[in-house]
């Protein structure tokens, strides 16, 4: 199958191009800046392009990876987002349309599903988060148009029938939280915390597009959020907000100990759970990374099973820093 890759260069496409590649897939790769499976600099802006590069590789399937994301937002205006999000997402969608391609993936976000009183933790329980969650009100410019891209792979898909199936990736980035200055925890520390409620490996989440490929044709339409399975029940929500290392404890009797060998803090406070239950149970997608994996590796002192680097830059980054 000749795949379509945007954002080929970026942290999930690094990771799932080689997956595809071993599969026996042809990875026709596009984006800004240039990458190890990069065939084509371009934007999704560029609808021409799109167009061409469609119909001169007879693309039969779409990954959609390519946006600004949620750092992004210090460097661009609101438009750039309106601009590469929506019209970059509504242009390979048409283009994919024009061009029979039998199935689209597209990558979307948790983050878009959080508002401004889940971000702030008000409440007296932590919030249960799985794809019945409503209203939908994003906090700002990434999740609105995260969301509106969404709703126009539903609008295409009924009306053309286009097989889309729709990926909201809880965390996998390797760099610093974006709220690292407000942390009194290391990186690597706030990264294992997350692996309770809210965060995924690359490897994962790279591990699921392939799957997401794989099934799109039988199940024509889906939304899932994708992220390492959480140990918690909907019943622990009020313990959770009010003391998460007793239920933390619960679950995992020997992680205050394994996190005090190793001088990290258990999170005291979980304000909202990502259920990935749905993907386990339609796509057939469960995550291999949680956090039994986390403290398996602290008991056995081996590499941590995740990725974290401080330093990382975005390639798009650094091609706009060098222009």
């Amino acid at each position: 199958m000749r795949i379509l890759l945007t954002g080929s260069s970026g942290w999930l496409g690094r990771h799932l191009a080689p997956l595809l590649i071993a599969d026996g897939d042809e990875v026709v790769g596009l984006d800004v800046a240039p990458g190890p499976h990069t065939n084509v600099i371009g934007s999704v802006e560029d609808r021409p392009l799109i167009g061409r590069v469609m119909r001169d590789h007879a693309i039969a399937a779409v990954v959609h990876g390519a946006a600004l994301h949620q750092p992004d937002m210090a460097r661009y205006p609101k438009q750039r987002f309106i601009d590469v999000n929506v019209s970059g997402t509504l242009a390979v969608l048409e283009e994919a349309v024009a061009a029979n391609v039998n199935r689209f993936i597209f990558t979307s976000t948790t983050s878009l599903m959080i508002s401004a009183a889940i971000r702030e933790g008000q409440g007296e329980e932590a919030v249960w988060i799985d794809e019945n969650l409503a209203p939908v009100m994003p906090r700002n410019i990434y999740g609105v148009t995260k969301l509106a891209a969404e709703q126009l792979c539903r609008l295409i898909h009924d009306q053309h029938r286009l097989p889309i199936l729709i990926l909201r990736t809880s965390r996998f980035f390797p760099e610093e939280d974006d709220q690292a200055h407000q942390l009194a925890i290391s990186g690597t520390n706030t990264k294992a915390n997350e692996f309770l409620n809210r965060r995924l490996t690359a490897e994962d989440a790279a591990e699921a597009h392939r799957v997401a490929l794989r099934r799109a044709p039988e199940l024509g339409f889906g939304v899932f959020i994708m992220s390492a399975p959480t140990p918690f029940a909907p019943t622990d929500v009020a313990a959770l907000k009010r003391d998460a290392p007793s239920v933390i404890a619960r679950y995992f009797p020997d992680a205050p100990a394994l996190y005090a060998r190793r001088g990290w803090d258990l999170p005291q406070s979980i304000d909202r759970v990502y259920d990935a239950g749905l993907a386990e149970r339609v796509l057939g997608f469960r995550c291999r990374t949680d956090f039994t994996a986390i403290l398996d590796a602290l008991r056995r002192d081996a590499p941590l099973p995740f990725a974290h680097d401080a330093s990382y830059i975005s390639p798009q980054e650094l091609v706009r820093v060098e222009a």
